[in-house]
Formats: structure tokens, sequence, C-alpha cells
């Protein structure tokens, strides 16, 4: 398996995410309660495994191994897919905050909790459309298989190091609980 595809995977898993997330923001704009233990979890997943894991894969190793191929940082795919990493990464602590006062019962929370998630959406769904049919498009014409081959180990050593073992699996079985329960 190429390093794109393991990205493309986790890609997958992050889309199902934010269709929960946003199953779950139209709910909470209608009113419904929904466990704020289900939010933190959301907001987890998306600052673990989205954010530090995956996100950590493209820029500690991807995008250097992109520009030591020649493909620019500044003024290229790369420097907007950082910039928009940094955007989700405000977004993300925005999402913290109103988890934080929704538990608290404030009464703002859901609406800045919904208005937070749907830009972190919007933002994710064209990010992750940009990554898989432009850049790793590159990537793939790029990258020769021995760096392929390295890229892909590097992957699995920073999972290991940034979430540990299991975790991975344990972030798969939420994402098929959290479906189950608010994706019906």
């Amino acid at each position: 398996m190429k390093a794109t595809d393991e990205l493309r995977k986790e890609h997958e898993g992050i889309l199902l995410m934010l269709r929960i997330l946003e199953a779950i923001s139209q709910k909470i704009q209608q009113g419904s309660m929904i466990d704020p233990d289900d939010l933190g979890k959301i907001v987890e997943f998306l600052s673990v495994f989205a954010d530090k894991c995956h996100h950590g894969k493209e820029e500690d190793f991807l995008f250097p191994a992109l520009e030591a191929s020649g493909i620019p940082s500044e003024g290229g795919p790369i420097g907007v897919m950082l910039e928009e990493h940094k955007i989700g990464r405000s977004l993300i602590a925005k999402l913290k905050a109103s988890v934080v006062l929704y538990r608290l019962g404030e009464e703002k929370a859901p609406a800045d909790f919904a208005s937070a998630a749907g830009e972190y959406i919007a933002l994710l769904r064209q990010h992750i459309d940009k990554e898989n049919n432009i850049l790793f498009l590159m990537a793939d014409r790029v990258l020769d298989s021995a760096k392929d081959d390295t890229l892909f180990t590097s992957f699995e050593k920073l999972e290991m190091e940034r979430i540990g073992a299991g975790k991975h699996e344990e972030f798969h079985a939420l994402l098929k609980q959290l479906r189950d329960k608010y994706m019906n």
C-alpha cells in the first residue's frame, strides 16, 4: 500500500465523523440535547486522530518529502494545506470550548458548537477533496517507491508515538458507535 493510500483511508474515517458531526449539529439546532460525553469524544477524535495523527503524518513527513522532490511550500498546494490545518486547529479549539460550556448548561453553547462544527465540516470537506484529488496525485507522481516505503514506515511510527497502540482501533469503534446512535 502507498503512503497516500493510508492517508486516503484515514480521510474516509474523518469524513464519516464529519457526517456524524453534521447530524448532531442539526439535532442541536433543532433543540435536541446531545450527550456532552459524545461531543467530547468527537472533539477528541478530531484533535487526536484528524489533527495530531493524520495531519502530523502530512506535516512531519509527506510535505517535507514533496518539498524535497521539488513541490514548493510557499505559494503552492503545501502552503494551502498548512494554512488550512491551522484554521482547523482554531476551529477545534472553539469546539472544545463550546463543549465545556455545553456541559455547564451555558445558554449559547449549543449554537456556538453548531456554528464551529459547520465551519469545521465545510473546511475539512474541501480540504480532503483537494488532498485526495490534487496533492496526493502529485505525491504519487513524484515520490519513488523507496521514498514511499520510508513514508509508510514513518507514518506507522508516528501513529504509535502520538496516539499509542490500539487507539486507532478505538477511534474506529467510536465511529461505528456514534454512527449507529446519531445517523439513523
